[in-house]
């Protein structure tokens, strides 16, 4: 029987040393970017529900962008509190400030996507740049960055959306690993022509692609999804690219307690259950291996069954892998990430696996 479970061990190793050098090394190892500002007129869409502390600090950011031609479509989701005000001041301050005002529809109720839709209707140029409400560019190159990576047949950018770094704290080290391992994934699969995701806290794409798959419609029902759901229908290897230069980046605060973030996650992985079949199938393969990874190599540990050939394969994996995050955390700016892996990896999994079964027994709670 042990015989059997080394077999198999050996196996899952192989699974993911493939992952990591043979589809995560196309980004890791892949040369740096270098921005070549065009002239492309971009719209910069940013929707909002309750968010007036963080349009506050963030609308100005846009509006200082250093691009010559660019307007902010600012939407505003039937909110409650004062966000609608401030994006009535933000629009008598600058005058490339575009408002739409969204009000309840009995039919999409609370669907962002019903907001977005309306937004991207009423922009006026053709590429179409999107952020969160919650984000701020690193800096007033962003939109020159990122439209930078447009040409004629590349009519989607996906960008790297990050999360603030917070002194001392274990849950920032793991949200923000969890962030760089999703880029990783969406970068090199998009680099190997085969792009299946992307984040609304940076993405761009030509209006026409928006109309081509007819936007939303056919994963509306779904409340979350307006990016990656809207990609993984739109983005061919064709059409799509990837920008990773550090003036392109957006970050936001990110979870300060593991109970929001634990929500949060939940809302992400239920939404990836309506990926395409063969990105589900990518996706689960890479997770389980992992996990498998870690229990198989426990129990063989454990158990001391040919633990030199175990220990040894342990050590090519995480060599493997450690290389991989090493040279993509630099890229992203993300460095300090590589010193604490695997003890991220192994909490990663084991909250992942604990989001799967709660996603079992009950939804979760989606846009506000």
């Amino acid at each position: 029987m042990l015989i059997l479970i080394l077999y198999f061990f050996i196996a899952i190793v192989a699974i993911q040393i493939a992952y990591y050098l043979g589809v995560f090394g196309k980004f890791a190892f892949a040369k740096a970017q270098k921005i070549t500002p065009k002239r492309i007129p971009i719209s910069v869409i940013v929707c909002a529900k309750n968010e007036e502390e963080n349009v506050a600090k963030f609308v100005p950011l846009l509006a200082e962008q250093n691009y010559p031609d660019f307007e902010i479509v600012l939407i505003d989701d039937a909110s409650s509190d004062d966000t609608l005000e401030l994006f009535e001041a933000f629009e008598q301050q600058y005058s490339n400030i575009r408002l739409v005002k969204v009000q309840n529809n009995e039919a999409f109720w609370g669907n962002k996507k019903y907001a977005l839709t309306l937004g991207i209707k009423a922009a006026k140029k053709d590429y179409l740049l999107f952020t969160d409400a919650d984000c701020y560019p690193t800096s007033k190159d962003w939109i020159t960055a990122m439209s930078s990576q447009f040409t004629m047949h590349k009519t989607i950018v996906l960008g790297y959306g990050g999360y603030e770094k917070i002194a001392n704290s274990f849950l920032n080290k793991v949200i923000r690993f969890e962030t760089l391992l999703t880029a990783v994934q969406y970068f090199s699969w998009a680099k190997l022509g085969h792009p299946y995701m992307g984040v609304g806290r940076n993405l761009a794409y030509k209006k026409e692609e928006f109309f081509n798959v007819n936007g939303f419609i056919n994963h509306i029902q779904v409340r979350s999804g307006d990016d990656d759901l809207f990609i993984n229908e739109a983005a061919k290897g064709s059409n799509t690219t990837v920008a990773y230069m550090p003036e392109s980046f957006t970050y936001s605060a990110p979870k300060t307690k593991y109970k929001d973030w634990f929500t949060q996650k939940r809302r992400h992985i239920a939404t990836a259950k309506h990926y395409k079949t063969v990105d589900q199938l990518q996706l689960g393969l890479f997770y389980s291996s992992q996990l498998l990874f870690i229990v198989l190599a426990t129990l063989l540990l454990a158990l001391q069954f040919q633990w030199i050939l175990v220990l040894s394969l342990v050590g090519l994996r995480y060599l493997c892998a450690w290389i991989i995050v090493g040279f993509s955390a630099g890229k992203l700016k993300e460095k300090d990430i590589k010193f604490w892996f695997p003890i991220v990896e192994i909490a990663l999994v084991f909250t992942q696996i604990n989001v799967f079964i709660t996603n079992l027994f009950s939804k979760p709670v989606n846009w506000k």
